[in-house]
């Protein structure tokens, strides 16, 4: 698949779970700054590459793009947001022809002129039939990944999918292999990777006969399932950062109206872009936790230390290469700046003393225990049986400020008094909504 189409189906999926229903075709259409003719053809490939992903499966594992939608308390990270990237570096006619190959050789050993026989008679016939150097290269590239291993033997040399482990283990390991992927992808970032795992796993439980409605041990409800489709820049980013070289991108702003722009390629239909193209050094990747956001922190020359929103990049690539001794210089600037920030404020530091009041009781200190794991380097004072102080120093507080109010009535803010008066007038203006509209009621 083309980058810049990947970077549309990105910005269109993200649209569509966040809105859901809310906007008609047009509107919809006008946010992603497209045609309604190329928003219906986006949606078409979408749903074809989205039933290409599932050909070959029984009907309880199918789906479609309209399942992806619909509201699931237990699954939200699950499908609609993950088949892009079984699917964002292949052309069409490779994810039909790979996904047939893999099917395949689930169940049994085939030599490289098995596989050209059964493609040429069970692909479509809207793609072209495959020779032998595109299987063999296809086999060679499953080999090299792991994916497959080529079975010993005499020639021609027979192929198999790789499954010893999973089929080498009992039906308890398998099941607390998968209870193990399943916690980790819901609760570590990146995650992409462990739900895809998780995917594997659950299709090789499902072959044993389990049956997910009575074995799943484990419920999640995950409030920002659209940050996995940031995670789409990472490897180019962490390439980048590893070999060196600054990036280029078009950066649309979270805050404008448009979300997605085009390339302008063909002369007749040039257009001005919303966006706004950089070039930079990328020096780090930061996760905010609180809502669910990556940060790109990259280096310009011009402007010096800047910080991106990732859900805003798009027709990112590599660019040309800067000096080791030019890197370590401005990643130790950066990484100066960053020294007091809650997530990447830059502000002039402020100390905020913060007294937490201890849950009544006797059982789990719930407040301490949310303070110990999230407060990072801030410092716990004790102060009685029923309340702690917690100090620290901080770039800014606009970022730690909804972390402090998300504790409610068990957080009284004391230092600085201009932040405590603040709090104060937002708790006043909370309580005046819940007054009675009536004496009576």
């Amino acid at each position: 698949m083309a980058r810049e189409s990947f970077d549309k189906e990105i910005q269109f999926l993200r649209t569509l779970t966040l809105a859901g229903g809310a906007y008609n075709r047009g509107q919809f259409a006008a946010r992603l700054g497209i045609s309604v003719h190329t928003y219906d053809k986006t949606l078409r490939n979408l749903k074809e590459m989205l039933s290409t992903l599932k050909q070959n499966l029984p009907s309880y594992q199918a789906a479609e793009l309209t399942d992806g939608l619909h509201y699931n308390y237990y699954e939200s990270a699950d499908p609609l947001l993950l088949f892009l990237f079984r699917a964002k570096s292949l052309k069409e006619s490779e994810s039909v022809r790979l996904a047939l190959l893999l099917n395949a050789l689930q169940s049994e050993e085939l030599t490289a002129k098995d596989v050209m026989d059964m493609c040429s008679e069970q692909m479509s016939a809207d793609y072209p039939a495959p020779d032998e150097k595109t299987i063999r290269n296809d086999l060679k590239y499953l080999c090299d990944i792991g994916v497959i291993h080529r079975v010993d033997g005499n020639r021609p040399f027979k192929y198999r999918a790789a499954n010893d482990l999973i089929d080498q283990l009992t039906d308890d390991e398998l099941i607390d292999l998968y209870d193990f992927v399943d916690v980790m992808s819901n609760t570590q970032v990146p995650s992409v990777q462990g739900y895809l795992l998780r995917d594997t796993l659950k299709k090789a439980l499902s072959k044993r006969g389990f049956n997910w409605d009575v074995e799943e041990t484990h419920r999640y409800k995950y409030h920002y399932h659209s940050r996995i489709l940031d995670e789409a820049h990472l490897h180019t980013i962490f390439g980048a950062i590893e070999k060196r070289r600054k990036l280029n991108f078009l950066y649309l702003s979270p805050k404008k109206d448009k979300t997605y722009s085009s390339q302008n390629t063909n002369p007749l239909f040039e257009r001005e872009t919303n966006g706004v193209t950089e070039s930079i050094i990328p020096l780090q990747v930061i996760y905010d936790h609180q809502y669910g956001r990556w940060y790109l922190i990259g280096h310009q020359s011009r402007k010096g230390l800047m910080k991106f929103r990732m859900e805003g990049l798009t027709q990112i690539e590599e660019s040309e290469s800067v000096t080791e001794e030019h890197f370590i210089e401005v990643r130790d600037q950066a990484n100066e700046a960053l020294k007091n920030s809650w997530v990447t404020d830059t502000h002039r530091p402020a100390k905020i003393v913060a007294r937490f009041f201890n849950p009544g009781g006797g059982g789990a200190n719930f407040v301490r225990d949310r303070v110990e794991a999230q407060g990072q380097w801030g410092v716990i004072v004790e102060e009685s049986d029923s309340t702690f102080l917690y100090e620290i120093t901080v770039n800014g507080i606009y970022e730690i400020k909804p972390w402090l109010r998300s504790f409610g009535s068990s957080c009284e803010v004391l230092e600085p008094q201009w932040l405590r008066k603040e709090f104060i007038a937002e708790w006043k203006e909370l309580h005046s909504y819940y007054e009675p509209v009536r004496e009576n009621i």
